[in-house]
């Protein structure tokens, strides 16, 4: 092989990896966004719980009053 063969090749492995390596790259973002809005989720339904639990509390004080 010359040494432009050689070139290509190289520049060819270097792209590869470049690619790879934006791929890992985007997919981790994802998992990151993904792992954020379930977080904001669980938030939501616990928030969602103690209302809901609050509101039974003071109904049921009421009704022993």
């Amino acid at each position: 092989m010359g040494f432009a063969d050689d070139a290509k090749e190289t520049a060819e492995a270097v792209g590869d990896k470049i690619q790879d390596t934006w791929e890992d790259t985007t997919d981790r973002i994802g998992d990151k966004v993904d792992e954020m809005k379930a977080d904001a989720n669980v938030k939501k339904a616990e928030a969602e719980k103690d209302s809901v639990e609050k509101r039974n509390e003071i109904k049921e004080d009421l009704r022993n009053s």
